[in-house]
């Protein structure tokens, strides 16, 4: 290295940039942050080119990127963006599951919820998509079966309700609500009997509404439009004796 070029020891460049000691000697040791050179007894050397690549790997690091994909992108087996892009999606999904885990700690402040409430209220709110479906099929099922149709058919049951990906903790209070009435048995057995009432009910307006109009077919052409056999029965007859 020639004599001009301006070198640091470890604790130099740990002082310069503000990072620890063993942070840049374990980087240095995997390969990230290499020295430029060593001294005769072995001690690390870093001239002005590693200072700003350890600037850029600790930046990535504050990014959230694995050491791994910092060193595929120093060592160009991958493009910055792409890394990032991924590392963006992941951050994402965390942000959500941050934001619900704080929604359903609201919902626990504001019922004063025990440690066992807790548990079921986070176990609720982290059901997945299929899982809360699911579950409001199975007492779809329940509560309506044996009924034709089946009132489970209908567009006001098909859209069963699902927390959004953001919840407030409103939206998680009203889904645990929810999850635990369907979820209780003697809440499905009454809306058993409320619907088994309700559709015997609708069936018996459907036979009265048929038998009336079956009625009044009879009634109002009865008289004027005999049928068929008759009519063609007496002109023949009224033939014959002329």
């Amino acid at each position: 290295m020639e004599d001009d070029v301006q070198v640091l020891s470890i604790g130099e460049l740990a002082r310069r940039t503000g990072l620890p000691v063993r942070t840049i000697r374990f980087w240095s040791d995997i390969g990230v942050v290499p020295p430029a050179t060593r001294t005769g007894s072995g001690r690390r050397l870093y001239d002005t080119a590693c200072v700003a690549r350890l600037e850029l790997v600790a930046t990535l690091r504050d990014l959230g990127l694995s050491l791994a994909g910092v060193h595929r992108v120093l060592a160009g087996q991958a493009r910055l963006a792409e890394i990032a892009a991924v590392h963006l999606d992941a951050l994402d999904a965390q942000i959500r599951a941050l934001r619900l885990h704080r929604s359903v700690l609201a919902v626990v402040v504001k019922h004063a919820a025990g440690n066992e409430e807790m548990t079921m209220l986070n176990k609720l709110a982290r059901m997945s998509v299929a899982e809360r479906r699911q579950m409001i099929e199975d007492f779809l099922a329940e509560v309506f079966e044996g009924l034709e149709p089946s009132p489970a058919g209908a567009a006001r049951w098909a859209a069963a309700p699902n927390l959004p990906d953001d919840p407030s903790p409103e939206q998680v209070d009203a889904w645990v609500e929810l999850a635990e009435l369907v979820s209780d048995p003697d809440f499905r057995r009454r809306v058993r009997q409320v619907t088994g009432i309700a559709s015997s009910a609708a069936r018996g307006l459907r036979l009265v509404s048929r038998a009336s109009r079956m009625s009044r077919g009879v009634r109002g052409g009865g008289a004027t439009q005999p049928p068929t056999r008759f009519r063609y029965g007496s002109t023949r007859q009224c033939e014959g004796s002329n």
